[in-house]
Order: structure tokens, then sequence, then C-alpha cells
């Protein structure tokens, strides 16, 4: 996946990372050379050695890279403003093989609040996948449950992949369509 956008770079330490599109987790050793081909949501699709692999953005020093900012909500935060905090979240969700974020890919289905007893919130989502055999569905939804728990009040999830109804090019949205060239 090597392209002239890409970025050469030499991991600084044994790296985390995620054999696309298969979903093992493997560990890239220090000193491994290869190109950043997506660096999208805080996250990094690398080409090394003829194989993609996904890097979390928790790893992004591995890369010489920073990590992403944290999301920050004010004081008195309605729940329209996590609601809106959540579907920026989302957005920052990336398909490894496919630089659009899973909302403008039409991956998420439904996104509920719910209020808990301790004064915290619980974020229910339902998503699917492009394909039901693809194998980084664990690696989306570990990726959805993360971002969301790292928005203050949201003390929970709970992110379920479904397939009904099944996934169309036409969920997408005309953004991703046309990016994508499924106009």
């Amino acid at each position: 996946m090597y392209s002239r956008h890409s970025e050469p770079f030499s991991l600084a330490r044994d790296c985390a990372a995620v054999l696309v599109p298969q979903g093992d987790a493997v560990t890239l050793p220090a000193g491994s050379i290869g190109y950043i081909s997506q660096a999208l949501g805080g996250s990094y699709t690398v080409y090394v050695e003829g194989n993609l692999f996904r890097i979390a953005g928790a790893d992004a020093d591995a890369l010489g890279k920073e990590k992403a900012e944290l999301p920050e909500l004010p004081p008195d935060a309605s729940d329209e403003d996590v609601e809106n905090l959540v579907w920026e979240q989302l957005r920052t969700c990336f398909d490894p093989e496919i630089p659009i974020n899973i909302v403008d890919l039409g991956l998420v289905y439904e996104c509920e609040l719910q209020h808990r007893d301790d004064g915290g919130r619980l974020a229910k989502v339902r998503m699917t996948l492009t394909a039901p055999g693809c194998g980084m569905g664990d690696v989306l939804v570990s990726d959805v449950t993360a971002k969301l728990e790292l928005i203050p009040t949201i003390a929970d999830t709970d992110v379920q992949i479904v397939f009904d109804p099944p996934w169309t090019q036409a969920m997408m949205s005309e953004a991703a369509r046309l990016e994508t060239g499924m106009y």
C-alpha cells in the first residue's frame, strides 16, 4: 500500500500491531522499516515487508508521532454536548483499509446514551462491518470502546457488531462515496 503520500518510518521500539485484514495481533520489532499509509483518527496503518498493519494511537511514539489529544467537555456539559462529542469520537474511528471514518462509511447504525445511577453515562453502539467475514471487527469494536471511554462522563460502553440490516454502499455518506469513487 505504498503511495507517493506514504511516510517512511523506522520503529523506535517493539510495537504491538494488528495484521490487516486478518485481525491477528503481532509484535513488530524495533528497527522495522516501512511506510505509514494512513494516519487518521489517532491510529496508523503501516506497510512493512509486504503486509499492512494497524498500530494504535497509544503506540504513536514508536513511529515518532505524538499521541492524539484527549476529548474534553465543559463542566456544565448537557446531554446534547456529550452526544455531539460521542459522534465526534466515532468519526475518529477508521477502517484500516479505507481512509473513511466508520460514521461516513455507514457502519454505525445506532448510538444511544443512558444515564447511570452513579452519575456516569453508558454509551450503547450498534454497528456493522463492510463484510461479515472481516477480521478487523474486534479491532474496530476495541477502537470505538477505547475512544468513547476517553470522554468525560462516559463510564461504560456496550459496542456490538450486528448484521441486520446488511451493510451496502448506499449507507455511505455522499462524501464517502465520492472519496471512494463509488458514486
